[in-house]
């Protein structure tokens, strides 16, 4: 495994909400990160770039958890495992990733996400969603945040809408997912968004 600079303190912080927490991962995730994303490789395989059974691999995933740590130190990307919290432990159910972070007059991210089979359809991923959103503009204190989705995927949409974010326009041929180049629709959530959100009171 590629070695990590422990001594480097990770920037990415630890979200506990009701159902969930999300952290950076750790060289102990390897084990459940590889069995859930090899179990979900069908469900996942027409809404993500193309990968094969070598990047499931011990090295590979040394190398992302040095990659996203030097991205945080930098403030460029900040990458998320989603756990959810039961009484056994703490349970992998998928990812979740800010990346591409532009500041100066820009002051936006993308949104990126992702959720094992098993565990889709439970509102999970709504609830990450939500609980990274007071990181994003509140600490990071950035402006936008965009997501894209396939034209066909439902379930990411009402992820989106339930956060507060808007449909904003569609792109041809925006990302290569399964080795073609497909559509997306654009949406997005600005400060002024977040700001106006009911309190939790009122919801």
């Amino acid at each position: 495994m590629v070695m990590l600079n422990w001594f480097v303190r990770d920037p990415t912080p630890v979200l506990t909400g009701p159902r969930i927490v999300l952290r950076a991962p750790r060289p102990r995730d390897y084990d459940q990160w590889r069995a859930l994303r090899k179990r979900s490789r069908e469900f996942l395989k027409p809404y993500e770039p193309r990968w094969t059974e070598a990047d499931l691999n011990r090295r590979a995933f040394g190398a992302r958890l040095w990659r996203g740590r030097r991205e945080a130190q930098r403030g460029t990307d900040y990458s998320f495992l989603i756990f959810e919290l039961t009484a056994a432990g703490e349970i992998l159910v998928g990812g979740l990733t800010i990346s591409n972070i532009r500041r100066r007059a820009a002051q936006y991210a993308n949104l990126g996400y992702w959720m094992g089979q098993e565990f889709a359809g439970r509102g999970l991923m709504s609830e990450a969603v939500g609980l990274l959103l007071p990181f994003y503009f509140d600490t990071l204190g950035l402006h936008r945040l965009h997501a894209a989705f396939l034209p066909h995927n439902q379930a990411s949409r009402r992820v989106l809408e339930k956060n507060g974010f808007r449909e904003e326009g569609y792109a041809e041929s925006y990302l290569q997912i399964d080795g073609r180049w497909a559509d997306h629709v654009l949406f997005a959530l600005t400060r002024e968004r977040w700001d106006a959100r009911p309190s939790p009171a009122g919801r």
